[in-house]
């Protein structure tokens, strides 16, 4: 080609119009299916308003509400105290084996949906003995209801049985010894209810039983009362787990405990809301937490009253406080990391979360 036809032929080329190359779309992170475990979760608290009147109508109880939208407007919570009172009383709907077995299939239902590959989840004995309901119907309907859940949900689990801290603590050593032939089953034991006023020490006896007995314990601490509850727990009951201890950040000896102990705190953000621990979910103290080094998870609580579950507790936290894929991998990482599993299945659902792309 001579000067002149390679002159001619360049400028052509430049002067060509550019071919249009489509950007590729940005990977969407999706926080609601991100593999997780769940562990601050009662079981009674997942109750929705239709399943309470179905399961009610079928066992003749009356309820205070003549129906669900009536139920469903006393959820507006001034405190803990005026939650546990429409609770309860929906918690007189439930009787039978069945009743127990259709509440807990509901929830695993609805955590398959929302990315839970493991839930440790929390029953109230007290709760349902002293109503005449007979303990081994209540461990047999949700241990029969979790057992089909890993086959029908892929779902594995726990159950860890609560005390109720504003009941005595002879109430709890007898519901102890109660659960006893029911080891197989049980994992661990819990304390929860009303927190003011009913202090971790108050059932320091009945954890040292617990304990001797195998059993694993965890404990409500720092959500209602202040870090001294947090502390007590740690040092009385000897937590593997603090469930919320969103307080213990008023106690910076306390903060570099939990850090140095990696000890986890099952945060519940949307329930912090509902029940004014925190006055909006832009206020929550969790990405303060994180930025501490605490090893927190997220969780839902009691998802039926306080308007979501653990997905929507991801992903409408990670919106209002502005977390980064990469903090709601950790917020997934240490819930497997603080559940309490065996090692294989552990490192199972961990190679899962580390295949997650952002």
């Amino acid at each position: 080609m001579d000067r002149g036809c390679f002159i001619a032929s360049l400028a052509a080329l430049v002067s060509a119009p550019a071919v249009a190359v489509s950007p590729k779309p940005a990977k969407t992170f999706d926080a609601m299916a991100l593999p997780k475990a769940e562990l601050h979760l009662h079981i009674e608290g997942t109750l929705e308003p239709e399943l309470i009147f179905t399961i009610a109508g079928r066992n003749g109880i009356r309820l205070d509400y003549p129906n669900v939208e009536a139920l469903r407007e006393a959820y507006n919570f001034s405190d803990l105290q005026s939650f546990l009172d429409v609770y309860y009383h929906a918690m007189e709907a439930l009787r039978v084996e069945r009743d127990y077995y259709e509440l807990t299939t509901a929830y695993l239902k609805r955590a398959q949906s929302q990315g839970v590959r493991h839930a440790e989840i929390f029953f109230d004995p007290q709760a349902h003995t002293k109503r005449g309901v007979a303990l081994a119907v209540v461990v047999e309907g949700i241990s029969s209801a979790l057992a089909d859940g890993r086959k029908n949900f892929g779902i594995t689990s726990r159950l860890i049985m609560c005390f109720l801290r504003d009941m005595p603590s002879d109430s709890a050593m007898a519901t102890l010894e109660s659960a006893l032939p029911h080891k197989d089953r049980i994992v661990g034991v819990g304390l929860d209810s009303a927190e003011r006023g009913n202090p971790p020490s108050k059932f320091t006896a009945v954890f040292d039983r617990a304990r001797a007995e195998g059993f694993l314990t965890v404990a409500h601490a720092g959500e209602e009362a202040g870090p001294e509850y947090v502390w007590e727990a740690l040092d009385l009951l000897k937590v593997s787990r603090v469930d919320h201890g969103v307080r213990s950040l008023e106690d910076p000896k306390l903060v570099a405990r939990l850090v140095a102990e990696r000890m986890p705190l099952t945060v519940c953000p949307l329930s912090n809301v509902r029940l004014r621990v925190v006055p909006s979910l832009a206020a929550h103290p969790l990405k303060r937490m994180i930025d501490a080094g605490l090893m927190c998870t997220c969780n839902s609580d009691d998802p039926a009253y306080f308007g979501g579950y653990v997905g929507d507790n991801f992903v409408q936290t990670a919106t209002a406080l502005s977390l980064s894929n990469q903090q709601l991998i950790a917020l997934a990482r240490n819930s497997f990391e603080a559940s309490f599993i065996d090692e294989a299945l552990r490192r199972q659902y961990l190679a899962e979360l580390d295949s997650v792309s952002l």
